[in-house]
């Protein structure tokens, strides 16, 4: 016995538009990859029907010549007239269109052809290096969920991520991608996070842990709570990431692209000099001079010279993004390379950015428990990292908090409120009025900032009510970091809202001379200043929004993947892993990147000025001129593609270990 299900026929035509549209867009996406590609193979094809049947001696073989033209050329063509009629402009298309047709006009058709096989060949390798770096970094988009299963009062229903709101249980099965950031309430997984931060080794996720859109979930099942809505999640922040990626071109690109215009005029103006002059002053042969005037054009274009820059570039930050590692430009990578020194915001980059209670010290006749639930109670309408390190101190040892009344901000220094009628303070001991200072809190304070922690002091109009310390865990990356930094001359510091004496504790175990402490936001920007006179470029870490300023005045800005919106915006790099021993391997990966250019570059250079002076000295023939001019083009692209394959940035190496970008 069978069955089948009926749909209607407005569904069945709906799914035949769905499905004719899907196959336009990759009708159109496949296109778009190896047409080019497939055109270079095709105008070959014809070339050697062409030479089979006679050269360019016979009608036929002319026609196929022509087809070989059209079939070959028409993308570069296109560029080419684009550039001029836009732009009012001559590029380096035109000039090896020029040179073919004016080659096929004096009967060398083969060579002619053969220069836009060559030429259409190596374009199509560069659209790949393009194509490949841009599909390497835009790849996670296609990872974004659509639809997430809300789970309420034992109902499951499919909606579509935009419609999830914060506080929604959703569903997630084994094998499904989470649709939004939250909360495990219940279950346990492994999370393959490699979407977000690069690393592919799934992890553990139990009740209480966070985790992100995007990711993919294992064996079991996970009840989720929404913490984000489907704009804010860390996913919608990467993609925002990389739609600029790409948006902004080095220096040394745009350097080169105007050079590359005012030498095609340049090219240009010598090719007619070399037409026009020798037959009327020296009585040359006209084929003969043009001839050598198309050999000129062809072996002078800057083809190689183009091609230096952007696929090396291009190809770099295209390793970093499948290792985690965002760069907003290719401006980013080159500035990196040449940074001397990097300074790091101390609470969530070289530490945790989750610092616990240690010590609870109470005056004027206060409980210790009653200090931590007025402590508590003030603390909870902060979103600081102490304060909620003390809030939940205050819930795990099961207190009931209150809410103050005309709670406000001290920004850099603490907050205040007003409770039972007093206006009650708690923040850094500076705060404390000089009155309320006596020597027992002084020395309490000394030993507690000696032993590494933060000190926070709670007082109200009639002193100080207690002391509260807490002490936040330095990364265990972070030495390891330090010392790769130094490894590779880069001079560290780190910079801090917190108390000098304990600034100097953590910076002491972590090896770092230059400290800043007891830092204001607007203080930050102002030692970034500082240090970029004192060693030019530089680099600022830091994950919060109060240095976003200082992120945007260093020339680099690098912020961690879980920081806040302020800091991944201002940045030009974000760690997706927070694992800032990648910055070290960014920096070599960027060295190795200008390295790549400016042998590129000094290549292209030699084979132009050599295959220039051939042809004044002796004159080479068209052939050997396209052959050198494109090869030398192609040879280009594939040492930039190199750079695809690094694998320095994959695991970031030991100090003294040498490193894949260190070999040739």
């Amino acid at each position: 016995m069978s069955s089948s299900i009926h749909m209607p026929d407005g569904c069945v035509k709906q799914q035949d538009i769905q499905r004719s549209k899907t196959t336009d867009k990759d009708r159109k996406e496949w296109f778009a990859r190896y047409g080019e590609g497939l055109a270079a193979i095709a105008s070959g094809v014809f070339i050697a029907v062409a030479w089979g049947i006679g050269g360019g001696s016979h009608l036929w073989s002319v026609f196929f010549y022509l087809i070989a033209f059209a079939v070959g050329g028409y993308v570069k063509a296109k560029e080419g007239l684009h550039t001029l009629i836009a732009d009012r402009d001559l590029d380096v298309n035109l000039l090896m269109l020029i040179a073919a047709i004016g080659a096929a006009s004096i009967g060398y058709w083969t060579e002619g052809a053969v220069l836009i096989f060559i030429f259409s060949l190596s374009g199509a390798l560069e659209t790949y290096t393009m194509d490949r770096s841009s599909r390497d970094i835009s790849s996670l988009m296609d990872l974004k969920p659509e639809t997430g299963v809300r789970f309420n009062d034992g109902v499951e229903t499919t909606v579509a991520i935009e419609d999830l709101m914060v506080g929604d249980i959703v569903l997630v099965k084994p094998g499904e991608r989470i649709p939004s950031d939250g909360v495990v309430l219940e279950g346990s997984s492994a999370v393959n996070q490699s979407s977000i931060t690069g690393e592919s080794v799934p992890v553990d996720k139990n009740a209480g842990d966070d985790v992100f859109a995007g990711t993919l979930n294992g064996q079991g099942a996970l009840f989720i709570e929404v913490s984000q809505l489907s704009e804010s999640t860390l996913f919608a922040k990467i993609i925002r990431l990389v739609q600029v990626a790409q948006s902004e071109k080095p220096a040394s690109q745009l350097f080169m692209e105007r050079f590359e215009r005012i030498y095609a005029r340049s090219i240009i103006l010598i090719s007619l000099l070399l037409i026009v002059i020798p037959p009327f002053v020296f009585q040359a042969s006209w084929d003969q001079t043009f001839y050598k005037a198309m050999v000129f054009l062809v072996v002078a274009s800057p083809c190689a010279l183009v091609a230096s820059i952007m696929p090396a570039m291009l190809s770099a930050i295209s390793t970093c993004a499948r290792k985690g590692l965002l760069f907003k430009g290719g401006a980013h990578l080159e500035n990196l390379a040449s940074i001397k020194a990097i300074a790091f915001d101390k609470t969530g980059t070289l530490t945790s950015g989750k610092p616990v209670v240690t010590n609870i010290l109470s005056f004027q006749g206060f409980d210790e428990t009653e200090m931590l639930r007025i402590a508590a109670s003030m603390e909870c309408l902060s979103e600081h990292p102490l304060a909620k390190a003390i809030v939940l101190e205050a819930q795990l040892q099961g207190l009931t908090l209150d809410r103050p009344s005309d709670f406000r901000t001290l920004t850099g220094w603490g907050i205040q409120a007003q409770w039972e009628g007093d206006l009650w303070k708690i923040g850094k001991p500076a705060l404390l009025d000089d009155r309320f200072r006596t020597e027992e809190l002084s020395a309490v304070i000394d030993r507690l900032e000696h032993e590494g922690k933060t000190v926070t002091v709670m007082h109200n109009s009639q002193g100080a009510v207690g002391v509260i310390a807490l002490r936040d865990k330095i990364r265990s990356e972070a030495k390891h970091a330090v010392a790769m930094l130094k490894g590779l001359g880069v001079q560290v510091a780190m910079l801090t809202g917190d108390q000098t004496q304990t600034a100097h504790a953590i910076a002491k175990e972590l090896e770092i001379e230059l400290v800043y402490a007891d830092l204001l936001p607007e203080d930050k920007v102002s030692r970034i200043k500082e240090l970029k006179q004192a060693y030019g470029s530089i680099a600022m870490v830091g994950d919060g929004v109060n240095d976003a300023p200082a992120l945007a005045t260093a020339t680099v800005g690098i912020a961690m993947g879980a920081g806040s919106d302020a800091a991944l915006e201002t940045a030009d790099l974000v760690l997706m892993n927070d694992d800032t021993r990648k910055i070290a391997a960014a920096i070599e990966l960027g060295k190795r990147t200008k390295t790549v250019i400016k042998q590129n570059i000094l290549f292209a250079m030699t084979v132009i000025i050599l295959l220039i002076a051939a042809n004044f000295i002796q004159g080479i023939a068209l052939p050997l001129g396209v052959v050198g001019h494109e090869g030398s083009t192609i040879l280009v692209i594939l040492n930039a593609l190199r750079l695809l394959h690094e694998r320095g940035i994959n695991r970031p190496r030991r100090v003294g270990e040498s490193s894949c970008t260190d070999q040739g």
